[in-house]
């Protein structure tokens, strides 16, 4: 859960010469697979753990992870630029890479249909500009075709299964609530205060979610699972409408979120479909 959390970045603010970056270090998952979108796959020098897409990019030395990177490894490769977001664990030590005349740019999590505009901003400091324009006028397309395409749907009352221990969920202001709103599915922890609530079992069946979605990580700590068969009186355990995700889609701000939202939608639809039969059935 922690890499979802941390590795979850929108929109970059920054302020940088114009040549193009040559020598790059992509200190999140996301930053690497839309650095390799847009063709500058070959100017990255350096990455964290967990950056294992596309599979060239397990091959990049790797300078820390979500808890810290390491300046001395980050200085030894000559970077001319670094790519970051502003987790509390690396601010310092970006800081001085900075007073090092490091350039450093970061990014700041927000709205899903700001991707094309990180896909052009990384083309602009790349000199990759046609490349960029390309992918993002790609994504945007088929993020209005998902969009249209589940519009007029009926909604699901769906809860999504974040992290299992402690039992994590998201809130309205997260920006997977967006990704929910293009399956035109309501997320029953919407109205939470926080953006990734950590909750109890009693607080899933007082929502009664007719979908349970649980996304499978890529990690090597062991996962603990749920077992909701035990609590029958949830719709989406009594109908058996539990769905898998793959994580890294959902949960990378890349240009690859199309693939995992397809995914997510077409799942949910099924859902939507055994409960229209479940009503006509009724009727």
């Amino acid at each position: 859960m922690l890499k979802f959390a941390l590795f979850i970045v929108l929109g970059f603010t920054f302020s940088i010469s114009a040549k193009p970056a040559e020598r790059i270090i992509a200190l999140a998952p996301h930053i690497v697979e839309n650095l390799y979108a847009i063709g500058a796959g070959k100017r990255i020098v350096g990455t964290v753990a967990y950056a294992d897409y596309p599979e060239s990019a397990k091959q990049l030395p790797q300078v820390g992870d979500y808890q810290g990177i390491s300046v001395e490894k980050i200085l030894a490769l000559k970077p001319d630029l670094i790519i970051a977001w502003k987790n509390a664990s690396h601010v310092p030590m970006l800081e001085k890479l900075e007073s090092f005349g490091v350039d450093v740019i970061y990014s700041e999590a927000k709205y899903l249909d700001k991707l094309p505009e990180e896909l052009l901003r990384l083309g602009k400091i790349t000199g990759l500009g046609a490349q960029a324009q390309q992918q993002a006028d790609l994504f945007a397309k088929r993020l209005d075709e998902l969009k249209a395409q589940y519009k007029q749907s009926a909604s699901l009352a769906v809860f999504y299964q974040l992290w299992p221990s402690p039992l994590m969920t998201v809130g309205g202001e997260s920006w997977l609530q967006q990704v929910f709103t293009v399956c035109n599915v309501k997320n029953v922890f919407a109205d939470a205060t926080t953006d990734y609530p950590q909750i109890s079992i009693e607080n899933v069946l007082l929502k009664s979610p007719q979908v349970i979605v649980i996304p499978e990580e890529k990690t090597k700590q062991e996962v603990k699972s749920i077992a909701w068969q035990q609590w029958p009186s949830i719709p989406a355990v009594k109908y058996q409408q539990t769905i898998s995700v793959d994580a890294d889609l959902l949960h990378r701000y890349s240009y690859r979120m199309l693939e995992g939202i397809s995914d997510l939608c077409g799942k949910l639809d099924v859902s939507r479909s055994h409960y229209n039969m479940m009503k006509k059935g009724e009727a």
